[in-house]
């Protein structure tokens, strides 16, 4: 069983002040003023809209991430219903094939002190919630190769494997559901795994996209 962290890559090469631009020369034709348009107007028409709430403006622009996140998290980011996702299937997957090791991959929970390999096998750290948590993955995997070596498919050996099982979702959507996506994810109500990814997604795409997502607030505090 291999243990990693959970983690993200934004797919698409982000022209901030192309973005911006774009926005702004959509979004003038509701006002037709596109004769104010220069070199520098693009940031204050895109700031002014926010500020008003024009945000279907917005939509004009979209781009895609790939998350990798336990099951249980992947269920929370398919709730963004305006969105376009793909994502590893384990109908189709088998683990236990060398394509994937002959193992299964868990998302490490960031809310609980890890333990090693060798403390597990001796049983040491027995009373640390991070030791029941990987005795019972390893022991899915054990029942899910079981399983399979007994000829169930995939689809059906699937039923034991944990809520940590790792999968990839690729998630593709406009800016303003972006920015109701972090709205809720970076709060300090969301779960720890989803905060995890969307916190340094945010923080990035600050630094990547101006104006845009500069007013949402990391733990929803204004």
């Amino acid at each position: 069983m291999k243990i990693i962290k959970a983690g993200y890559e934004i797919l698409d090469e982000l022209d901030g002040q192309g973005i911006l631009k774009k926005i702004e020369k959509c979004g003038r034709v509701c006002y037709k003023s596109e004769d104010k348009i220069t070199d520098e107007s693009a940031e204050r028409f895109v700031q002014n809209i926010i500020k008003r709430g024009h945000e279907s403006v917005l939509e004009h622009f979209s781009f895609t991430v790939k998350f990798v996140c336990d099951r249980g998290i992947s269920h929370e980011i398919v709730r963004h219903r305006l969105a376009s996702y793909s994502q590893e299937s384990s109908r189709y997957c088998n683990y236990s094939s060398g394509k994937f090791g002959n193992e299964i991959t868990v998302i490490e929970p960031c809310f609980w002190n890890p333990v090693t390999r060798q403390e597990i096998e001796q049983e040491t750290a027995i009373n640390e919630p991070y030791f029941g948590w990987s005795y019972v993955c390893e022991v899915a995997e054990d029942v899910y190769f079981d399983l399979i070596k007994k000829g169930a498919t995939p689809q059906e050996a699937r039923n034991v494997l944990p809520n940590s099982l790792k999968t990839e979702l690729i998630m593709t959507t406009n800016l303003r559901e972006w920015r109701h996506f972090f709205k809720l994810r970076t709060s300090s109500a969301a779960h720890p795994q989803m905060r995890e990814i969307a916190v340094p997604l945010l923080k990035e795409l600050q630094t990547k996209i101006p104006i845009v997502f500069d007013d949402i607030k990391i733990g929803g505090v204004d």
